[in-house]
């Protein structure tokens, strides 16, 4: 195949400028690789699991994931628990900053601000987070898995892709709930609420033998990464997987493993169509998410 050149015009569409990617090179190749393969993923109709590890909501992209899962674009949502929290905090008024990676720390901890990279937000966001946890928690019984609290959470919220996600029934998981502000808060104010992650597993099963085609969506690795390909060790395999990570294999961590290694455990089917896009998620998930609504 031709390398072709990328031809940029005024009024150039996202849609113009990826299909461009595909007969192109490096990440930018694979890049225009991803949004064909997420296409074909919900023109096949497939069951598509959305991986959510790393700042993403803090870093801005919630919209971008209330709008996957508004269209259609995936199917259930596996994500840590700090992005389960940044979003509670974003819904409830609070917002995250804009700041400096080169700031004193020490000097922004007397202020009240606490840093994530060149992102602060105020401390006293958490007091009303605990407040709002301590209400919900409060009126737990019985056994839970991680995204029945989650829907409990997102019942009792407005503008968050938590209710979005109860109102259209996508089951959201957390398997590191217990990892997080929120887990704390779990474990100081839901004394009758017990966490089995079981049932998380068990949900996570089910989905992945549902008949028809699955495909995955990884954005920076991590526990969400690997607790829903593992999965698939007790079905079929996906059928589709795009990876969009920064980190490298050679150092073998699970965040830099790629799909093909995935292949020999079975997690993806040998003729499974899948491509690895080495780029910050910030750029590559809206991107592909605007190609997805054009």
């Amino acid at each position: 195949m031709k390398i072709e050149p990328i031809k940029v015009g005024k009024g150039i569409t996202v849609t113009e400028l990826i299909d461009q990617f595909c007969y192109s090179a490096f990440n930018a190749r694979r890049l225009g690789q991803a949004g064909k393969i997420w296409k074909e993923m919900v023109k096949e109709n497939a069951f598509i699991f959305l991986t959510i590890a790393g700042a993403m909501i803090p870093a801005g992209l919630r919209e971008v994931v209330r709008g996957i899962i508004e269209n259609g674009f995936a199917n259930s949502i596996v994500l840590t628990g700090a992005n389960l929290v940044h979003e509670v905090c974003e819904s409830l008024g609070f917002h995250h900053i804009s700041g400096s990676e080169l700031a004193d720390d020490v000097e922004l901890s007397k202020k009240g601000i606490s840093r994530i990279y060149d992102v602060y937000i105020e401390t006293s966001a958490f007091e009303e987070i605990e407040r709002f946890f301590m209400d919900v928690f409060g009126d737990l019984s019985g056994t839970y898995s991680s995204h029945e609290i989650i829907w409990e959470i997102g019942k009792k919220l407005e503008n968050s892709f938590l209710r979005t996600a109860f109102d259209k029934g996508v089951p959201v998981i957390c398997p590191t709930l217990h990892d997080s502000i929120a887990g704390l808060h779990l474990m100081l104010y839901g004394k009758n609420a017990i966490l089995n992650y079981s049932k998380d597993t068990k949900l996570l099963l089910d989905l992945c033998s549902k008949r028809g085609k699955k495909g995955i969506v990884i954005v920076g690795g991590g526990v969400p990464k690997n607790f829903t390909l593992q999965a698939m060790l007790l079905a079929d395999g996906f059928d589709y997987a795009i990876q969009i990570t920064t980190d490298s294999p050679q150092f073998g961590g699970l965040s830099g493993a790629t799909l093909e290694e995935a292949k020999s455990w079975c997690k993806l089917k040998s003729d499974a169509k899948a491509v690895t896009v080495y780029c910050d998620a910030t750029i590559a998930l809206p991107l592909l998410y605007a190609y997805m609504l054009e």
